[in-house]
């Protein structure tokens, strides 16, 4: 025993052991809550997409097509983690509108159906979107016990934050409009922070809706690259 600790000493002396090594939240398994909030999270992130970008076709509001990107970007963001934890894609074959989770299939043509009755509705709807996504982020951040999607969750929270600005300032400027709390379950006084509180820098880089565009119609379309 002497003889083996001996030898361990020099070896750790002469730097030839490694060191131990440091077990991570990201190297243990997911509990089942936190599988299915990320593969909500995978459609949920893709509903705000579709609805944006249906929204976009009907009215050419350039801030639909400038968010529809940035929750492209979120839903890759996702995908990758559902493969890191080999979980399966929710999306995966989905089409445009279509969802796996059925109360997402509802909400879909409900949000739908209320964006179509007018240019300013539609911009309530997508603020109502971002205030969900922010109450259901927040959830699913206390309920993870993983760094990196606890990394992954806290840059959506941001693009929502700047989303739901992005909405409001585009009623205000083209309605006259002032945004206010729609979904239930949100915090008053966090949603008039938000409001009142500059766009922010989410992740390594800003969201598309950081940078308003010259004029409304100034996307065309231009933003509306997406894959599944």
């Amino acid at each position: 025993m002497l003889a083996r600790s001996l030898a361990v000493a020099a070896l750790m002396a002469a730097g030839v052991l490694f060191q131990p090594v440091a077990w991570s939240a990201a190297t243990l398994p997911l509990s089942e809550v936190e599988e299915a909030d990320l593969l909500f999270m995978r459609e949920e992130e893709k509903l705000a997409r579709d609805v944006y970008l249906t929204l976009y076709e009907k009215w050419e509001l350039a801030t639909f097509s400038n968010i529809a990107s940035s929750e492209q970007m979120h839903m890759n963001a996702l995908l990758k983690l559902l493969k890191k934890y080999d979980l399966p894609d929710p999306a995966a074959g989905n089409d445009i509108g279509e969802f796996t989770d059925a109360d997402l299939q509802a909400l879909y043509a409900t949000l739908v159906a209320s964006g179509m009755v007018g240019p300013q509705e539609a911009l309530m709807v997508g603020g109502l979107i971002e205030e969900k996504d922010m109450v259901d982020i927040q959830a699913a951040i206390d309920r993870s016990d993983h760094a990196d999607i606890d990394l992954v969750y806290a840059s959506l929270l941001c693009g929502s934050r700047n989303h739901l600005r992005g909405f409001a300032q585009a009623l205000l400027a083209q309605f006259g409009v002032t945004y206010t709390l729609q979904w239930p379950e949100s915090d008053s006084a966090q949603i008039d922070a938000i409001l009142t509180g500059p766009m922010e820098k989410c992740g390594r880089n800003a969201t598309p809706a950081m940078t308003p565009p010259a004029s409304d119609n100034d996307c065309k379309g231009k933003c509306l690259g997406w894959s599944k």
